[in-house]
């Protein structure tokens, strides 16, 4: 069910959505978060089709603030729509449509419609603030994801995220990774237990992905990261692979398609690995798995990026 609110307020929308909770059954009850879409007019649907999506693994109120400044819309007016039931997932989509003043204050818009006693998470799909902690909405959201792809220089804007990091950021770049962590984690896990002496990482030289993984990898084994193969591109976006030097022998796991990786290690055959490229839901659904700081990245965004130009220290 879909529920128009033109030349609206947040009280309205309130008030419409406590109608639609006595008349038609639908409930905030189950509810585990709300989720803050910030994006631009006219690029709301990707994301709200996301956010259904990874809604039936994690039921949430979904607020999306589209916003325009456009000098002819300085009078300022709201839109507003409610999706619930087969329109909204397992979720309920509040779509908020700002324009001119109204769209100054994002928070404003936001606070009446939040869960009560529910985590808050913001996510920027597309351009994100300067230093989304202290913008309106990353101020009152637990976890903050944004996603550096998307941005016009996705690798500064990673060296942007190391400087501004603050505890509760992540962002997209950093999700894509989760299965090539996974597959170099399982391979480095068996015999032989060597150390590894170097490292190579390829990628589209304006990946955000690739520059984190070789962060990763540089923080995590404490050795010398190949910069020209960092950047180094071969036609396609994203990672290309890694090469990890042992003195058996190097492990190359390379993506050969786009949903397969070619693992070649000294003395065994050639493996080919499932290894596709994550969707939009997939990333938010993980993100959303946990609601409290990663560490993780955190530690490779604010100290494994900058090593990356360091030599390594020898004990």
């Amino acid at each position: 069910m879909i529920v128009d609110l033109p030349d609206s307020t947040i009280s309205r929308v309130q008030k419409a959505l406590v109608k639609i909770r006595e008349e038609g059954g639908a409930v905030a009850l189950g509810r585990v978060l709300t989720l803050i879409i910030s994006t631009r007019l006219g690029d709301e649907e990707e994301a709200i089709e996301a956010a259904n999506d990874a809604s039936r693994e994690h039921p949430m109120r979904v607020i999306v603030v589209s916003t325009s400044t456009e000098l002819d819309d300085l009078d300022g007016r709201l839109d507003a729509q409610i999706r619930v039931g087969g329109d909204a997932g397992a979720s309920e989509v509040i779509l908020l449509r700002a324009y001119g003043d109204t769209a100054s204050d994002e928070e404003g818009l936001v606070t009446g419609l939040l869960l009560p006693d529910a985590p808050v998470v913001a996510w920027w799909p597309k351009t994100a603030p300067a230093v989304v902690s202290e913008s309106p909405l990353g101020r009152i959201a637990q976890r903050r994801i944004t996603d550096a792809a998307s941005q016009a220089n996705p690798r500064q804007s990673i060296i942007d995220l190391a400087r501004s990091y603050a505890p509760g950021d992540t962002d997209f770049a950093w999700t894509r990774l989760t299965l090539w962590r996974a597959q170099l984690a399982a391979v480095l896990d068996q015999p032989p237990y060597e150390s590894v002496t170097e490292v190579g990482v390829s990628g589209a030289p304006d990946s955000p992905s690739t520059l984190l993984l070789a962060a990763w990898l540089r923080l995590q084994l404490d050795v010398p990261v190949d910069g020209e193969l960092t950047t180094r591109a071969t036609g396609s976006s994203g990672i290309h692979g890694v090469k990890l030097v042992r003195p058996s022998g190097p492990i190359v796991l390379e993506r050969s398609l786009d949903d397969v990786a070619t693992l070649t290690q000294p003395g065994q055959p050639t493996h080919d690995l499932a290894l596709p490229r994550r969707s939009l839901r997939d990333c938010l659904a993980e993100e959303l798995r946990r609601l409290d700081p990663d560490d993780l990245f955190g530690n490779v965004v604010r100290h494994g990026v900058g090593q990356l130009n360091e030599p390594v220290q020898s004990n």
